[in-house]
């Protein structure tokens, strides 16, 4: 395994590498905790000058953005490199304006895991769907985000 992908496995590196991506430090987005062995990640975004749209609430690129990778980040750390893990399809539907610092919450279990290795184990694709709200300080839900991820588990490579 390479150093990098070792430290990666690291959730205070993990945290520290996404904290520090330009396109969520632009958007203020902040990682607050990566727990690894309870399969959850939290992400927080407060509304500033540069992710506020033109009517003065979050932008939805944005609200999106903040949730995007991190189901496929948590499968890909669990699942391990025999499996390739790819998002195929995401929809976002704004339920309230974000007037605030915004919140959510990933989360898988290792029930989760167990299923989709046993699923994946004859090598067929297979899709799983996952549901998360983002919500304000409040508790409001201000948009709910279904990702669809594409797994598969590799086929072995044939000595020749």
């Amino acid at each position: 395994m390479k150093i990098i992908q070792k430290l990666q496995t690291i959730p205070f590196v993990t945290k520290f590498l996404l904290n520090h991506y330009a396109p969520y430090r632009g958007a203020g987005i902040q990682i607050e905790s990566i727990e690894l062995k309870k399969y959850a990640i939290r992400v927080k975004m407060p509304l500033t000058r540069q992710n506020r749209n033109i009517v003065g609430v979050h932008f939805g690129g944005s609200l999106y953005s903040m949730v995007d990778p991190f189901y496929m980040l948590l499968l890909m750390h669990h699942l391990g490199p025999r499996y390739i893990v790819w998002d195929k399809a995401a929809d976002i539907t704004f339920l309230a304006p974000g007037r605030g610092t915004v919140y959510a919450h990933i989360q898988l279990s290792a029930g989760e895991i167990s299923k989709i290795k046993d699923l994946a184990e004859d090598h067929t694709p297979i899709h799983r769907q996952y549901s998360l709200n983002i919500v304000d300080d409040a508790g409001t839900r201000i948009a709910e985000v279904k990702k669809t991820l594409y797994i598969r588990l590799k086929k072995t490579k044939a000595l020749t």
